[in-house]
């Protein structure tokens, strides 16, 4: 399968102006080889836990607990927020025009979710946003369809999520109904909202999405905030590439940024700063190193995986759906693909 994308490198320029005067976020995009599809059973084990993992993440670390709210919303600024209780952040945004969501979780915990913005505003669902296909953050897309019939994604997106489905569950799953290539933009109410694409990365279909008035972005699973995280070498991930695109991604925001992730550590919350994304970058670094230096050593497969954490990170290792072992034999099987 070859996913869109490939081969391109373009320049584009989002603006931030909110509170206070804000520089303009300069994204180079740059786009890599594509991983194929292969394995997916590391994928399956995986989203059947993380709906689970951090179903009902406690109030953020970077907010004053009066923002946060026993039913799993917490509002930032600019009527833009979080929903956490099954599955990857769900970010918000509600204006008088119309309200737009960022992923859809869950068949179960989707309807909470929408329940919950209607409370908070009567303005009709304008769009739903996948940052990428993975179940936990699609799996709610048919509670928000019967509201809207805009959900927006890469172009990767729907062949990824075909090519994830088994048992005839591809007819359960409610598709993207517009996509986009590199980057695509609407306003809303007096925000912006801007997708852009950088290439194979946590999979091969990563949007990462920008509320330029308030300068806040949602990162989608590019951070898992001091986590584990899962690389789906089937559904297209490049380590090298989720490096890359962090540290560009970094370049371009600024210290008042928000940053809202896929999922998080307790003890961390799911939304944060852009430092937050060189911690995964460093760790996606060290990983790479450590798998590359036992390879060399000549260390089995097995052998790596006995490794429980590796130095500087030992904030990722807690009760979590995922292992240090599982990101080894990802970047294992990177290194030793082909």
């Amino acid at each position: 399968m070859r996913l869109a994308g490939v081969g391109k490198s373009c320049l584009f320029a989002g603006r931030c102006a909110g509170i206070r005067p804000r520089r303009r976020l300069r994204w180079v995009l740059h786009f890599t080889a594509t991983v194929p599809l292969n394995s997916m059973s590391s994928r399956r084990a995986f989203l059947r836990q993380c709906g689970l993992a951090l179903a009902a993440a406690p109030a953020l670390s970077s907010l004053p607990p009066w923002l946060s709210s026993a039913d799993g919303f917490t509002s930032l600024r600019g009527g833009i927020g979080t929903f956490t209780q099954r599955g990857g952040t769900i970010g918000w945004l509600a204006t008088d025009d119309g309200i737009a969501v960022v992923d859809t979780q869950s068949p179960q915990s989707a309807p909470d979710c929408w329940n919950g913005l209607r409370e908070r505003s009567d303005s009709p669902l304008a769009m739903v946003i996948n940052t990428h296909h993975h179940g936990d953050h699609v799996g709610g897309n048919g509670v928000f369809a019967r509201h809207t019939d805009r959900l927006v994604a890469h172009a990767n997106v729907p062949e990824l999520m075909r090519a994830g489905a088994e048992d005839g569950a591809a007819d359960e799953k409610t598709y993207p109904t517009e996509t986009f290539q590199d980057t695509w933009s609407e306003p809303l109410g007096d925000e912006t909202i801007t997708l852009r694409y950088r290439g194979p990365a946590h999979t091969g279909g990563d949007a990462i999405v920008v509320f330029e008035n308030a300068n806040i972005v949602h990162v989608g699973d590019l951070v898992f905030n001091r986590a584990y995280p899962f690389i789906d070498v089937g559904g297209g991930a490049d380590s090298q590439g989720w490096i890359d695109s962090l540290e560009t991604i970094h370049g371009a925001l600024d210290d008042d940024t928000i940053v809202i992730h896929g999922h998080g550590n307790p003890d961390f919350g799911v939304t944060g700063g852009r430092e937050d994304l060189l911690v995964m970058r460093d760790f996606l670094s060290a990983l790479n190193e450590y798998v590359t230096q036992q390879r060399q050593a000549g260390a089995s497969l097995d052998e790596m995986k006995q490794t429980k954490v590796l130095d500087g990170f030992e904030a990722f290792n807690f009760d979590w759906a995922l292992s240090l072992a599982d990101c080894i034999e990802a970047v294992y099987r990177e290194q030793t693909a082909g």
